[in-house]
């Protein structure tokens, strides 16, 4: 990393311009052969990306802080360097006089914002330093959003998973069985083990000899709901990126793991690779595919919003604004269908979606039972899951603000579908 941090400090710059002005996802923007990245090492990279997210994090806060500070709002550039410089100096802590310094070099080098470097220096030494966000309330989801939320769990549970989505997520991970999670690591009351400060995770001990592998404690849910696995056919669809392949493979079940996307399912052969874990892949469209002889179980974890994912992806709600919903509603139906075909008289199909909108979870289930007759949810919980995350129709529902006080969880729904015979 450069002593000054100007390198990353203009490469987040450059991270929130193409997430916040061309739409790309944090993930698009810092693999763009041709973007901000380019040419940095690791560190810089790493920072980059820290100060990226911890300025969407708290987009609003910085806006309203910057607000009095502008008579117009300045050119991209320049708005979303003073984004990252408000943001670092409030939410971590860095000192004023080197962000200040670092913020009016970025707008000098900048191709079109070089006179601008007055007005950057005036208005940080204007904001001035310290808590600068007290009294901001947590960023507000935005409107397309918080309003079916709010209609679905109320302003009190949305207002509390918005203080969860605030702070940077802790890692989660899976262990495989019999093996030591890293010193440090708190047991989850559901299996998983939680990182608060992780670090590189390459480096962590365990990694390379495959001991575990990073799943948000709530996407470990769903193979759980359908245990017992020893000697299952499991068909894993959607499998990508791998975690579910993995505890089903751990488990004992002898595992296809099948995803449309054959770059995804790279990721996930080399997680099997590491890990010494054995699954079938499968690069194929599910709507089309057929097995050769039916499964025991299929776990579908189906294509959707991912709302209950920006406490750790916070570009989404500035990316998505909705509009795919009813094509993500009609897919997950079709999925479901062709899941259920899947699966013998008598297995199982879990469904789950890493989404807060009931449209995706609750009713999907409720309109897949009205489609076929003698389908049932066999309601189900996991060793360590509270009755109240059970849902009326047998499903389980998790919230960010579940478990606010260690950090929260990522918004997932599963139910277990029992075909009849």
């Amino acid at each position: 990393m450069a002593a000054d941090g100007v390198a990353a400090r203009a490469a987040a710059a450059g991270l929130l311009g193409a997430i916040l002005g061309e739409g790309q996802m944090l993930g698009e923007a810092v693999a763009d052969p041709n973007g901000a990245m380019v040419s940095l090492g690791p560190s810089d990279r790493a920072r980059a990306q820290r100060l990226a997210l911890a300025t969407l994090r708290h987009l609003e806060q910085a806006d309203r802080v910057l607000a009095p500070h502008l008579r117009r709002a300045p050119p991209r550039l320049v708005q979303n360097v003073l984004r990252l410089a408000v943001t670092e100096m409030a939410v971590m802590g860095a000192p004023a006089h080197g962000v200040v310094n670092a913020a009016v070099e970025v707008v000098r080098r900048g191709k079109r914002t070089g006179h601008m470097t007055g007005l950057v220096n005036a208005v940080l030494r204007a904001v001035g330093e310290g808590d600068l966000f007290k009294g901001c309330p947590p960023q507000h989801l935005p409107k397309w959003l918080r309003q079916p939320l709010v209609h679905a769990w109320g302003r009190e549970a949305v207002a509390a998973m918005e203080a969860v989505q605030a702070a940077p997520p802790p890692l989660d991970l899976t262990l495989k069985p019999g093996a030591t999670a890293p010193d440090g690591a708190e047991p989850l009351p559901t299996g998983s083990v939680r990182l608060a400060d992780p670090g590189q995770v390459t480096a962590l001990p365990g990694y390379a000899a495959g001991d575990w592998w990073v799943q948000d404690a709530a996407a470990a849910l769903p193979v759980r709901l359908l245990a017992p696995v020893p000697g299952l056919r499991v068909l894993d669809l959607c499998a990508a990126p791998g975690g579910k392949t993995l505890q089903l493979a751990a488990a004992g079940a002898a595992v296809t793991a099948l995803d449309i996307s054959g770059p995804r399912l790279e990721r996930l052969a080399a997680n099997l690779a590491r890990t010494g874990l054995q699954a079938e892949v499968v690069t194929a469209d599910a709507l089309v595919w057929h097995p050769s002889v039916p499964f025991d179980a299929v776990v579908l974890d189906a294509p959707c919003s991912a709302s209950g994912t920006i406490r750790r992806h916070p570009d989404l709600p500035f990316v998505k604004d909705g509009s795919d919903l009813p094509a993500l509603l009609a897919l997950q139906a079709q999925l479901v269908d062709r899941a259920l075909t899947m699966v013998r008289p008598g297995g199982a199909v879990v469904y789950c979606t890493c989404s807060l909108l009931p449209d995706e979870g609750e009713r999907q289930v409720l309109a897949a039972l009205d489609r076929h007759p003698g389908l049932t949810v066999e309601p189900g919980r996991p060793d360590g899951v509270p009755e109240s995350w059970q849902s009326p129709e047998g499903g389980l529902r998790l919230r960010p603000d579940f478990w606010a006080d260690r950090g929260g969880i990522d918004g997932f729904y599963m139910a277990r579908l029992r075909l009849p015979g």
